[in-house]
C-alpha cells in the first residue's frame, strides 16, 4: 500500500495515498478506536448539504472563486449520492463535540474537489479544508445543523412508515369488527369486547404517534447555522449569516429557518431531547402492541404469520419473532432517549460537548423505528383471527354477567356468578340465555352493542320489558 505524508501543527501523519480523508481524520481514528460504530452516514450527508450551501453563498458574496465553488459543490453532490462512505472513518464515540466529524467531511470534500481540479490528494491546493470548505463555519453551528437536516429527513420517512402501520391496524379493525371476545385487564378476564375494537385502540394510539412525529419536525426546523463558535456569528459576514439559511432551504426542500437567538440553540440541545421523547412515546406504544399481539397469539385468539422455525431442538416450534424484535427495538429506543437526555443535560456554557453520542443515539433510534414500523405494517397485515377460540373464551367467561348490570344490578349479578360457580356451569352464555331469554342475551352480547359507547336508554327500556315478560 502506498502512503502520503500530511503535516499539521502536531507533526507528520501517514495516510493511505488513495484515501480522501486527511491528517485530522487519521489522528481522530487513532484516538478513538472505541465502539466500532461509524458516524451515521445520514449525518455526513447533512454536513454535505451545509458545506454545499456555504460554498454557494461564499461564492455569491465573492469570498470563493467560481472554480473552487463548483468543485466543492460537485464533491458535496457525490457525498449526497452515497459516495466515499469508506472515507468517513471516525468512531461515533469521539471527543471534541464533533470537530473530528466536521474535519473528516472538510478533508474528504477538499481532497475530492482538488482531484476534480486536477490537483493531488493531500496538497490542499487550490482547495483547503478550513480556508475554503469550512469558510465562515464552526463545528458548533454546522454539526447541530447537519443533525437537524438528517433528523428532518428521517422523521419524514418515519411519519410515512407509521402511517402505513396505522393503516394495517385499521384494516384489521374493520376485518375483525364482528368477532366477539373477552377483554382483559391485569392479565385477567374483563368485560366482553370485539377483536376489531381492540385493534381500533391500537390504530388510534399509532395515529397519535403519527401526529406527534409530524409535530416533532417543528421542534428542530430552527437552525443555528451562521452562529459559528458560540452563536454570535463571530468571524462570519452578516450577509452570509442571513443568506445561507435561504440556500439550505432551497437545497434540502425542508421548511427550515434561522433561529433568532443562535446562542441559545448552540448551548442547548433540548429540542433534540423533545424529539427523542416523542420517539420514546412511540416506542412505548410499539412495545405494548407487540406484547399484546404476542399474548393473543399465545392464547390462540389470533395467528401471527410463521416466518421461521423457532427452535434448534423442538421440531415444529414457531415463535413470535417479529413481535420479539419489535420489543427489543422499543427497549433500545427508550434507552437512546435516556442517552440523548443525558448528553443534553451535561452540556456546559456555550456548547453541547457530547453532541456525537447524542447524534448517534437519535439517528439510530429514528432508523430503528423506521425499519420496525415497516416490518410491523407487513406482519400485522398477515394476522388471522381464530374466531372459534375467541368464542370459546367468550362463552365460558363469568364476565358475561357484567353485561346484565343495567337490567339486574350489581348485587343480583354477583349472586348469579355465585350460582354459576356452585353449579359448575361450563357455558355461561347458554346459562344466561336460559335464564333471561334469547332476545335479551343476543342483544346484549351482539358486536353492535359491545362496540356502542354505553347503552341507549330507550333500547334499555325495551329490553327491560322483554326481560320482565
Amino acid at each position: 500500500m502506498k502512503f502520503r505524508i500530511e503535516r499539521d501543527f502536531l507533526g507528520e501523519v501517514s495516510i493511505p495515498a488513495d484515501r480522501y480523508y486527511g491528517a485530522h481524520t487519521a489522528r481522530a481514528a487513532g484516538n478513538f478506536p472505541i465502539s466500532g460504530y461509524k458516524v451515521p452516514f445520514e449525518l455526513i450527508q447533512g454536513f454535505a448539504f451545509v458545506k454545499k450551501a456555504a460554498a454557494i453563498v461564499n461564492g455569491r458574496l465573492g469570498y470563493l472563486e467560481e472554480e473552487i465553488v463548483n468543485a466543492i459543490v460537485k464533491s458535496c453532490d457525490e457525498v449526497l449520492e452515497g459516495k466515499f462512505k469508506e472515507d468517513f472513518i471516525v468512531d461515533a464515540f469521539q471527543g471534541g463535540a464533533g470537530t473530528s466529524t466536521n474535519m473528516n467531511v472538510n478533508e474528504v470534500i477538499a481532497n475530492r474537489a482538488n482531484e476534480i481540479l486536477g490537483s493531488e490528494k493531500g496538497k490542499y491546493f487550490p482547495v483547503h479544508p478550513l480556508e475554503h470548505v469550512n469558510l465562515h463555519q464552526s463545528t458548533n453551528d454546522t454539526y447541530p445543523t447537519a443533525l437537524k437536516i438528517a433528523s428532518l429527513f428521517l422523521l419524514k420517512e418515519l411519519s410515512e412508515k407509521v402511517a402505513e402501520f396505522q393503516g394495517s391496524l385499521q384494516k384489521k379493525e374493520k376485518e375483525f369488527a364482528s368477532i366477539v371476545k373477552i377483554g382483559r385487564t391485569e392479565l385477567q378476564e374483563a368485560v366482553p369486547i370485539t377483536l376489531g375494537r381492540e385493534f381500533s385502540g391500537y390504530a388510534d394510539a399509532i395515529s397519535r404517534d403519527r401526529w406527534r412525529i409530524w409535530k416533532a419536525m417543528e421542534r428542530i426546523r430552527i437552525l443555528n447555522i451562521g452562529g459559528t463558535a458560540i452563536g454570535t456569528g463571530l468571524a462570519a459576514p452578516r450577509d452570509y449569516i442571513f443568506e445561507i439559511i435561504e440556500v439550505l432551504r432551497e437545497l434540502t426542500g425542508l421548511n427550515i429557518s434561522r433561529h433568532e437567538n443562535p446562542v441559545s440553540v448552540t448551548a442547548f440541545a433540548d429540542d433534540f431531547v423533545e424529539v427523542a421523547g416523542i420517539l420514546d412515546a412511540y416506542a412505548s406504544n410499539v412495545f405494548k402492541i407487540a406484547n399484546d399481539l404476542r399474548l393473543m397469539n399465545m392464547l390462540k385468539e389470533i395467528k401471527l404469520k410463521p416466518v421461521q422455525p423457532g427452535s434448534s431442538i423442538m421440531p415444529g416450534k414457531v415463535n413470535p419473532v417479529i413481535m420479539e424484535a419489535a420489543t427489543q427495538v422499543a427497549i433500545r429506543v427508550k434507552a437512546n432517549f435516556s442517552t440523548v437526555r443525558e448528553c443534553a443535560s451535561h452540556a456546559s456554557f456555550e456548547i453541547v460537548e457530547f453532541m456525537p453520542l447524542l447524534a448517534f443515539s437519535l439517528i439510530e433510534a429514528l432508523k430503528l423505528l423506521i425499519n420496525i414500523s415497516e416490518i410491523l405494517s407487513k406482519h400485522v397485515a398477515e394476522i388471522k383471527p381464530i374466531s372459534e377460540k375467541c368464542q370459546e373464551y367468550f362463552e365460558k367467561s363469568f364476565s358475561l354477567v357484567t353485561v346484565m348490570l343495567p337490567l339486574i344490578g350489581y348485587e343480583n349479578a354477583t349472586e348469579i356468578v355465585k350460582e354459576i360457580k356452585e353449579k359448575g356451569v361450563k357455558n355461561i352464555r347458554d346459562y344466561l340465555t336460559q335464564r333471561f331469554g334469547m332476545e335479551v342475551v343476543e342483544k346484549l352480547l351482539s358486536p353492535e352493542y359491545l362496540n356502542a359507547l354505553g347503552y341507549d336508554e330507550e333500547e334499555l327500556e325495551e329490553l327491560l320489558d322483554e326481560f320482565n315478560t
